[in-house]
């Protein structure tokens, strides 16, 4: 197998073992071929447990946490800042099993990012998140994230 397609299997897998994700029982399941979309999943358990017997929290915003970045950051490459600016949490319901999250960006929506940002030299995009009950498809919260997009000065 080639060096890059090695190295994408390798940064993959990190984050099954990435010690935040690993202690909530967090798993990224899927990354597709065009690197646009990620699927990520959370079981209830012990570890990501709250007083009341429900998904906490704070772990429902983390396995929401870095992929919208991740995606632009791959897709624009070197020449473009990418950082995560804000997010917003709505718990909508209890997460009281498994939950699921997916994060997707077209690729006709990056190429529009890339173009406003030459056109700006920066810029704010948001995207929205749902996590979902695995069990019943019932939406248990939405996680905006606003991501700040530069494109970097010529040294």
């Amino acid at each position: 197998m080639s060096q890059p397609g090695f190295l994408q299997r390798l940064k993959f897998h990190f984050f099954n073992i990435y010690p935040p994700y690993f202690g909530a029982g967090i798993k990224v399941k899927a990354l597709n071929k065009e690197r646009t979309l990620f699927s990520t999943t959370m079981k209830l358990t012990p570890f990501n447990k709250n007083y009341v017997g429900t998904q906490f929290g704070g772990s429902l915003y983390s396995m929401c946490d870095p992929f919208y970045m991740l995606i632009l950051m791959e897709h624009l490459g070197p020449g473009y800042l990418v950082w995560d600016k804000a997010a917003t949490i709505r718990f909508i319901k209890p997460g009281e099993g498994t939950v699921r999250a997916e994060f997707y960006i077209p690729k006709e929506k990056i190429q529009e990012i890339k173009e406003e940002t030459d056109r700006k030299r920066k810029m704010d995009v948001t995207f929205t998140a749902q996590i979902v009950d695995v069990k019943t498809g019932k939406l248990v919260a939405e996680v905006d994230k606003v991501i700040y997009v530069r494109k970097k000065l010529k040294e």
